[in-house]
């Protein structure tokens, strides 16, 4: 047996021995051939070869040294790290773990890496996703409308992060079609029929506005590609940047501050662009119908007047970049995600009434601040409230 085992490199299961060993040929021993006994029969189990149990994703142990085969001298496991340093080492061996997870949850699904698109199979080979992000997206695979999201990068990297991610933008799109119609209604009263055409288009703006903030600073698994050799510093710095400045990390993956601190201030520069586009459609097509009206009703001339577009435009960028930003970052990473979630993943339909009730909050806040905000600096009078939405 000792020579048949000298030309085998993987571990082998002796009878019940549990223990992993690797035999050398020595050359300076006599070689002795046991023949089995009655006690100690050959079967085909007593000796096979593990090859079942490696893929080119599994070979390497997470732990530096808990198994046999890594106190070996041609195998250290992954406790160095190319660069030998402690630090590398423990995110090599995250890594490792990460593409483990995922492979044995493929595997167990009887699914292929290549049957994945193309951005998640790379983050698998990466060991950038662990296990429970395959499992959900094998879960999410299920549903036609998910699998169909699921095709646009964004939507995907947030589906990942949270599987609830859709019911929150029907949620936030919901509430604010109520609120921004009953703002309308108690603004216009007896002209609220008369004037649909501006209700409408303020509405629209509402819901434009409104999933971009659910959307910006949601959690996210990144699966981007590379940043290009060439990409500038400033790229790179805001490539490495969370899209929540709170959102956890996955395993093997950390932030740093610097990195937070960035995410809050890129999402503030997308949301005031966002909501400076709105807000200047939405006044532009408001005076637009206003106008028309006036010059067919010429009674309607002192009725209505019509609302400043820049100034207006500009402030409501300013207010969501920074007032909206920040209450929707720490709702979606610290309410959401590390207070209510971990307590509450197993009975998702408490967790989702209690991110409508949280959420219908903050747009009833939002609402509040506008309010005060607009009157602060002048582009509202006390008896000419607008109440933009968010």
């Amino acid at each position: 047996m000792s020579i048949a085992t000298c030309f085998f490199t993987p571990s082998f299961s002796i009878s019940n021995n549990t223990t992993t060993t690797t035999t050398k040929l020595n050359l300076h021993r006599p070689l002795r051939l046991r023949l089995p006994t009655a006690a100690t029969p050959i079967t085909n189990r007593s000796l096979h070869h593990n090859h079942h149990h490696y893929s080119p994703f599994l070979a390497f142990s997470t732990s530096g040294g808990d198994n046999n085969y890594n106190n070996n001298d041609n195998n250290s496991g992954g406790g160095g790290g190319n660069d030998g340093g402690g630090k590398g080492g423990d995110g090599d061996s995250a890594g490792d773990k990460n593409r483990e997870e995922a492979m044995m949850v493929l595997a167990e699904a009887k699914r292929s890496l290549e049957s994945l698109p193309m951005d998640l199979a790379a983050a698998i080979r990466d060991g950038k996703i662990p296990g429970a992000v395959i499992t959900r997206f094998l879960e999410l695979e299920k549903s036609g409308l998910m699998r169909w999201l699921m095709q646009f990068g964004g939507f995907k990297e947030r589906l990942l992060a949270d599987d609830l991610f859709l019911a929150k933008v029907g949620m936030e799109c919901g509430v604010g079609i109520f609120t921004k119609t009953a703002a309308e209604y108690d603004r216009r009263r007896e002209n609220f029929f008369n004037e649909l055409e501006i209700v409408f288009a303020d509405v629209v703006m509402a819901i434009i506005a409104d999933f971009m903030l659910v959307y910006l600073p949601a959690p996210t698994v990144a699966l981007r590609s590379p940043l290009l050799v060439s990409a500038g510093p400033i790229s790179k710095f805001f490539y490495n940047c969370p899209d929540n400045a709170f959102q956890v990390a996955l395993p093997g993956s950390s932030y740093s501050l610097l990195h937070r601190i960035g995410a809050i201030v890129r999402n503030g520069t997308k949301l005031f662009a966002v909501g400076t586009t709105s807000s200047l459609v939405g006044t532009a097509v408001t005076n637009a119908l206003i106008n028309a009206r006036k010059a067919v009703d010429k009674s309607a001339s002192g009725e209505v007047e019509n609302v400043p577009i820049l100034s207006t435009s500009a402030a409501y960028g300013v207010y969501m970049a920074i007032s909206s930003n920040l209450r929707y970052q720490v709702l979606a990473g610290v309410v959401e995600q590390r207070i209510l979630e971990p307590f509450l993943h197993k009975h998702k339909l408490i967790l989702s009434a209690l991110c409508f009730a949280v959420r219908t909050g903050n747009t009833y806040l939002g609402s509040l601040l506008w309010v005060d905000y607009a009157r602060f600096i002048g582009i509202q009078k006390a008896h000419d409230e607008k109440i933009l939405p968010e």
